[in-house]
């Protein structure tokens, strides 16, 4: 009984070995073989090793910011969802895949039943038994022409689509860390810098006021310097919300509080970020999981048109059980008492209104969406790179020309201030340099900011922050998530 329970099961298994899957091939890169060169790049280097495998603990040098990503990759909502989808579509892929398999059951079943005598054949009363057992196999499909596969092969690709997701979100997540956390710098350092400037605009105006008591500064330079202090008490507001809302949008990623034992932060102008070499875009390709993702959609998709092509033909399926039968218990498994069913079934598609044809058109339709989704991914990595790698080498002019009118700024600052003392300028004069250089120093600020948020853009662009330490990595692309069938 089991021999040929088993012998049936291992011919359907050779016999399901054909598959219409179309033969995969990666669709060609639709950028340049380089990245853009001009007066607003930097001149290509080579690297010795991919901006991906750094580690974001050597990418971010403030001890401050390395815990928030380290409580933010343990505590974040969105990644932990990403990583639940992962389970998810592997479990999907396991229910998928078994039915590769014949599913085997054991039943066994026992009645004893009175029937009455006006019911009964003979005219007398009397009590029936009938007692089974069996093992089988319930419409089984023979995978003759791999849509079974097909359907496996699909939901596998998704299930790697999803551990790319999760890749591209912790990705994500590193890199809005960063930049929430040196914009709630930037933010403080900015309020810090308002409510200096604002106790130096109230000096201005304790002083004017005094002059203009004992008729030396007239009502219109008390009136100016008051618009400066009131102006300046209207930033010391907004910046103070800001440093709020920063906070609160960092908590938000961090998945919980703040740490209470952070390390004290490093100041925006000190050396907070590793310089990476950008590589080849043929590394786009390998190392960026959202292109990764983009093309295992596309091969489930490629898997679906196999699907598709195999619902033409007819499909077989086989129900077969083997065991025994008895009216008695004692005589169950006695000889003679052995009973078996092979019941084979076929389905042909004869007539069904085009709706198969339309179905593989579907397939083939989806498929051409998913090129062009591969296509696009790959050129907005490729468009984000350029854009970071300009912005590196405009910025770099941009900061060093700001630090110099930041300089010449204080020197008009002192100027003015001497001449206003001495009585050779007008007051106007010196509010004048006051908020040119209340200007200039905002400006300097929220310019390193941007050359910050610039440098982590690129570093994620690039495929930077999967891992957490520099060196014994594999590349990315050459990881694949294990997958536990049973």
């Amino acid at each position: 009984m089991s021999k040929s329970l088993i012998s049936l099961a291992v011919t359907a298994f050779i016999l399901g070995g054909c598959s219409l899957i179309p033969d995969y091939e990666r669709p060609q890169a639709p950028v340049a073989a380089q990245y853009p060169q001009g007066p607003a790049y930097t001149p290509a280097e080579s690297a010795n090793m991919a901006a991906a495998e750094q580690g974001w603990r050597q990418f971010f040098r403030d001890p401050a910011l390395q815990q928030l990503i380290q409580t933010a990759l343990e505590n974040n909502r969105d990644l932990r969802v990403a990583a639940l989808n992962i389970d998810a579509y592997r479990a999907q892929f396991r229910i998928q895949r078994a039915d590769l398999f014949p599913a085997v059951s054991a039943d066994g079943s026992g009645s004893r039943q009175r029937v009455p005598a006006d019911m009964s054949q003979l005219g007398q009363s009397g009590i029936t038994s009938s007692y089974s057992a069996t093992l089988g196999i319930s419409a089984y499909e023979l995978d003759l022409f791999g849509r079974v596969r097909s359907l496996s092969e699909q939901a596998l690709q998704t299930y790697f689509a999803s551990e790319e997701a999760r890749r591209s979100t912790q990705i994500s997540l590193v890199a809005n860390v960063a930049t929430a956390y040196l914009t709630w710098q930037a933010d403080k350092e900015l309020l810090k810098l308002t409510e200096d400037t604002l106790k130096t605009y109230e000096e201005s105006l304790r002083l004017t006021t005094r002059s203009n008591e004992v008729g030396v500064a007239s009502a219109l330079d008390l009136s100016q310097t008051r618009t400066s202090v009131e102006s300046a008490r209207a930033r010391l507001a907004q910046y103070q919300r800001l440093v709020a809302q920063d906070q609160n949008n960092l908590v938000l990623l961090l998945g919980t509080g703040l740490p209470d034992n952070l390390p004290t932060p490093q100041k925006l102008d000190a050396d907070l970020l590793t310089e990476l070499p950008p590589g080849l875009p043929s590394d786009l390709l390998q190392r960026r999981p959202d292109i990764l993702q983009a093309e295992h959609s596309l091969q489930a998709a490629n898997a679906n048109i196999g699907a598709a092509r195999a619902a033409f033909f007819p499909s077989i399926s086989l129900t077969a059980n083997a065991g025994t039968a008895s009216t008695d218990l004692s005589g169950l498994f006695k000889g003679g008492s052995g009973t078996w069913l092979f019941q084979p079934s076929i389905n042909l598609p004869i007539f069904n209104a085009g709706s198969l044809r339309a179905s593989l058109d579907y397939s083939k339709i989806q498929k051409e969406i998913n090129v062009a989704n591969y296509e696009k991914a790959i050129q907005t990595a490729f468009q984000e790179v350029s854009d970071g790698l300009a912005s590196r080498r405009t910025y770099n002019d941009q900061l060093q020309a700001q630090r110099d009118f930041v300089t010449a700024n204080q020197d008009y600052y002192r100027l003015a201030e001497r001449r206003y003392r001495i009585g050779i300028d007008s007051n106007l004069t010196f509010l004048d340099a006051q908020r040119s250089l209340f200007s200039a120093q905002q400006t300097l600020i929220t310019d390193r900011l941007a050359q910050l948020t610039s440098e982590v853009n690129l570093y994620k662009a690039l495929g930077g922050g999967w891992y957490e330490n520099t060196g014994g990595n594999q590349p990315i692309a050459k990881e694949k998530p294990s997958v536990q069938l049973f």
